[in-house]
């Protein structure tokens, strides 16, 4: 989803383009710099341990395409090898996309994102739970098992708010102009729009992990 495209209510329209519906082929030849992906100007900082190569995902809870993509993605992330270090990144292009990110590191503090990231998306799109304030976050928490209080207490956290932030620098550095966006190696950025649609985009990614590798 672009970052001036945010309501739902946008996303049919959008999702031929962005979600591996038919549309440019990717070249038979290697992807290209300003094409299918995008170098970074400025490095961009990298949480990958000593010898992995990062790939980051910029996402956002309420972006249909973000929802559409997540099983691709998922299934795609068990069968990296073993020196890519994935994680994913929550943006906040507004102020108001802050209660979400702070969502995930809450979840992940807790050590509960496997378990729930999906069911996040699931609440937001399929039973039209909008889970984008904190009372409604708090909520969804309280439905699916954790302790209310604790997980109050780690989102209001000064190192979730901390971490979100960071969020927002990191998703700046990369440039990231709307969502699902992947990031590779602090070096690289690619999505939809640029390689196709979100299947040729990983496939971009597969490249980029493969170029950064030659570099090491």
């Amino acid at each position: 989803m672009n970052r001036r495209e945010f309501t739902v209510a946008t996303g049919a329209t959008l999702a031929a383009a962005g979600l591996g519906l038919p549309g440019l082929a990717l070249a038979q030849s290697k992807p290209e710099d300003g094409k299918q992906y995008h170098s970074l100007d400025k490095r961009a900082p990298s949480e990958a341990p000593p010898g992995k190569i990062e790939v980051i995902e910029f996402f956002w809870y309420s972006c249909p395409h973000c929802n559409a993509f997540e099983p691709r993605l998922s299934a795609w992330s068990k069968k990296l090898p073993a020196d890519v270090y994935f994680h994913r990144v929550p943006v906040a292009f507004r102020d108001d996309f802050v209660p979400q990110q702070r969502l995930y590191y809450t979840l992940e503090a807790m050590g509960k994102v496997d378990d729930l990231h999906a069911k996040v998306f699931d609440e937001i799109h399929n039973k039209r739970q909008p889970t984008n304030t904190q009372d409604q976050i708090l909520a969804f928490a309280e439905k699916n098992g954790l302790d209310r209080a604790k997980f109050q207490e780690i989102y209001n956290s000064f190192s979730v708010q901390t971490k979100a932030r960071r969020a927002k620098q990191l998703q700046d550095v990369y440039e990231v102009q709307g969502v699902p966006s992947l990031g590779v190696a602090g070096r690289y950025i690619t999505d939809g729009d640029m390689a196709g649609n979100m299947d040729r985009a990983l496939q971009v990614v597969d490249y980029l992990v493969a170029e950064a590798r030659k570099s090491r």
